[in-house]
């Protein structure tokens, strides 16, 4: 009573309902868990298989250690043992992992936009630095704050047993929060009109929507309701709320091919490979020999050049069975042929030394072609040949 007189407040201590939420919440993060393990369980279905599964799941565990942080910094538990540990739970889960879900978010969108607007490989090593470099970020920040005195940043208060944190700490944290989203929202415009079969622009716009609602959300709670978690009202509302944006990234990314492998496996995935293939130039169907000189420039199918993407091996977020684009013969029929591709070099090249623009790659085996001799190729795209062919 002496608290709620001095704050101005109602505080109430941990309740069942605070049990209640976080029951609830632990079971909506299990069904998109079962969400993930379905996606994984399929992972050769393409249209999953395009959507990057490994940055995904990355994020979704953020997203859960982000929601454990939750539970002591929004006062869900008496603040005793090792709960009572205030900068463990509030920096390097809370914040931390916070910071980590946003960052990935970034990573995921950049390497289609390495891919598709600045048409360079997002291979192994790309992928590997971009995590390390988030993360590394992510730590430095946390750590200063943790060297930080208590006093300018977060303190246990044995008497009460709850946080007391900054107003500085909150302000700084969430003025990094908006900047990371911020950035988000540069990817999400650049990426509007890339490939149909991966573009996400208007997924996009919903995660946009749902994460400035959070970040609306979060400042006013924690700039304007300080106290919200002494009541019992806004600290489980805070929760939920953190929750429910968290699973419905998730959901946002893989939901939707997830639904229809379920329901119409075999036409969705017929309907994803004719979009892809209307997504070359022309449509991906010449039906002259000309394609050089009548402005394309992203790929040119003939007979002459055999190139197999899906030697079921993971291509980071997308794979193609064996397709065959000859002439007079429909590519997505009962028969498995090898999807033939050459690129064509125009003046000014779309897809500049890339001849295939498969988002965020990780591996590709290649049929040497009989066309030219063989190349050195790793895990990239390689050079222009001699007779201004790009061939992977």
């Amino acid at each position: 009573m002496e608290l709620s007189a001095a704050l101005g407040v109602k505080v109430t201590s941990p309740t069942t309902d605070d049990m209640i939420a976080i029951a609830i919440c632990a079971g909506v993060f299990g069904l998109t868990a079962i969400l993930l393990v379905f996606a994984w369980c399929n992972y050769n279905y393409r249209p999953i298989r395009a959507k990057n599964l490994t940055w995904t799941t990355l994020i979704y565990l953020s997203t859960v250690l982000w929601f454990l942080g939750d539970i002591p910094s929004n006062g869900h538990v008496r603040l005793v043992g090792m709960w009572s540990n205030c900068k463990l739970w509030i920096i390097w889960f809370r914040v931390f992992f916070c910071f980590v879900f946003a960052t990935m978010c970034i990573v995921r969108f950049y390497a289609l936009d390495r891919v598709f607007n600045q048409k360079k490989p997002f291979t192994v090593w790309s992928s590997l630095i971009s995590g390390v470099a988030v993360i590394s970020v992510n730590v430095v920040y946390c750590l200063v704050n943790q060297l930080i005195s208590d006093s300018l940043t977060i303190k246990y208060d044995p008497e009460y047993e709850v946080c007391n944190v900054t107003q500085g700490f909150r302000i700084s944290a969430l003025t990094f929060m908006w900047i990371i989203w911020a950035a988000v929202g540069v990817l999400f415009f650049r990426l509007r009109n890339i490939q149909s079969t991966f573009n996400e622009f208007y997924e996009s716009i919903a995660i946009f929507a749902v994460i400035i609602g959070l970040l609306i959300e979060s400042s006013i709670s924690n700039l304007y309701y300080i106290y919200f978690i002494l009541e019992k009202r806004r600290r489980i509302q805070k929760t939920v709320v953190d929750m429910a944006a968290g699973n419905l990234v998730i959901w946002l990314f893989i939901g939707y091919p997830v639904f229809m492998c379920i329901f119409h496996r075999e036409k969705y995935e017929q309907q994803w490979l004719e979009r892809l293939a209307q997504d070359s130039p022309n449509h991906a169907f010449n039906k002259n020999n000309n394609m050089a000189n009548n402005g394309t420039s992203y790929a040119k199918m003939n007979d002459n050049f055999e190139a197999t993407f899906y030697n079921d091996q993971r291509l980071g977020s997308m794979d193609m069975s064996a397709l065959d684009y000859n002439q007079g013969h429909h590519p997505f029929s009962n028969n498995s042929h090898p999807l033939n591709i050459e690129s064509a070099l125009n003046c000014e090249p779309i897809f500049d030394g890339n001849a295939l623009p498969s988002a965020m790659r990780n591996n590709l085996h290649i049929q040497q072609p009989e066309m030219n001799p063989p190349t050195m190729f790793t895990t990239g795209y390689m050079a222009p040949n001699s007779n201004g062919r790009h061939v992977i």
